[in-house]
């Protein structure tokens, strides 16, 4: 009976962070398929070929909005790579891509408020256009790669997107198709995880843990860091994860970190640039996310308290109550049952495929 009760209270910790986050999850992976339907990869790609400030400014900026985690942005630097991107601006990408996102950024203000949340996009753009820049001055020399095959319609799968046009219907159709389809298959399991991991957190860990062992200052931010670092945590499913540590009185600052440096690296991703960018701008990487999320930690937490006066956990139980209880359980039970759809339906068909061949 003791098991059950705490699972139980595991798991209703678990849905209080799900409940406060599910509206503006829901409502940024909408916006997310705004952003696959009506924006082009040829668009973005001419923008980022050239070796200048500019290439990794539009570069930070495209990648701010775009809902990819540390893995799934792989794929579409590698894209932007073939399209002739340039280093920086392909570093820049993969660094404020990550970290951010739109529906990281509104679930993010769900949970820590605005103030939190629009530092946490302000650092994206600050870390990646760094590392961009420093990339591209460091290897002014290098050779620029050529353009590789042409890229798959993102509607239709066919090559020479650019050769053929959708109707807005069939658009709309593919925004929602990828905001609930697709990109609520890749991120949602990842983020009931950090969810459920927030409730474990939230029942288990005691206030005095997080004083007596991670302390504040710069001791905290360092070891959220070398947590962070190596994780695989994509953006919106580290923020129930920090929530919770937050609420046991983890230094802001030492959050942020974390936030940083958890979903803009892990083995897989450094691995990947190292084999196709380069050990010395994996160097970059590494240097420029831990660098900048610890300084910019430090600056979080002089802002915050100095300034603004914010203390971290009132301003998220402020958030508790700006969605009416009942809009919010409505689009909890809508999400978990898009996840377990989407889940379930990938599953069949991998079974079909499987009993066929």
């Amino acid at each position: 009976m003791r098991f059950i009760s705490i699972i139980n209270s595991i798991f209703y910790e678990a849905y209080l962070l799900l409940d406060r986050m599910s509206p503006y999850i829901l409502f940024g992976f909408l916006f997310a398929g705004v952003f696959h339907a009506f924006i082009s990869t040829e668009t973005v790609s001419n923008h980022l070929g050239k070796r200048d400030f500019l290439s990794v400014i539009k570069a930070a900026l495209f990648g701010i909005p775009l809902p990819l985690c540390s893995c799934s942005v792989i794929p579409a630097a590698m894209s932007l790579k073939r399209e002739g991107a340039s280093k920086g601006a392909l570093l820049s990408f993969l660094i404020s891509t990550p970290t951010s996102g739109v529906d990281s950024i509104f679930a993010t203000y769900s949970l820590l408020g605005g103030f939190f949340a629009l530092y946490r996009v302000i650092a994206s753009f600050l870390i990646g256009t760094f590392a961009g820049i420093f990339a591209n001055i460091v290897g002014k020399n290098d050779p620029v790669d050529a353009k590789m095959e042409e890229s798959r319609c993102k509607f239709c799968e066919e090559k020479n997107p650019s050769s053929h046009d959708h109707n807005v219907f069939q658009k709309i159709k593919g925004m929602f198709k990828y905001a609930f389809g697709e990109l609520l298959y890749d991120s949602g399991p990842a983020l009931m995880v950090g969810v459920f991991l927030g409730g474990i957190i939230a029942y288990f860990m005691p206030s005095e843990f997080i004083h007596t062992y991670l302390g504040s200052g710069i001791k905290a931010k360092l070891v959220m860091m070398v947590v962070g670092i190596p994780m695989y945590v994509c953006a919106t499913a580290s923020i129930p994860i920090v929530a919770s540590l937050l609420m046991k009185g983890l230094d802001p600052g030492a959050a942020f970190v974390f936030l940083v440096s958890g979903p803009a690296t892990n083995v897989v991703t450094m691995a990947v640039i190292g084999k196709n960018l380069g050990k010395r701008t994996l160097l970059i990487y590494l240097i420029s996310i831990m660098g900048g999320s610890v300084l910019l930690g430090v600056l979080f937490d002089k802002i915050a308290t100095q300034f603004f006066n914010i203390n971290t956990v009132m301003f998220m139980r402020h958030h508790r109550g700006m969605i009416p209880g009942d809009v919010s359980n409505y689009t909890t039970l809508v999400l978990i049952v898009l996840i377990l759809w989407n889940m379930i339906k990938r599953r069949s068909r991998v079974y079909r495929r499987y009993f066929k061949g």
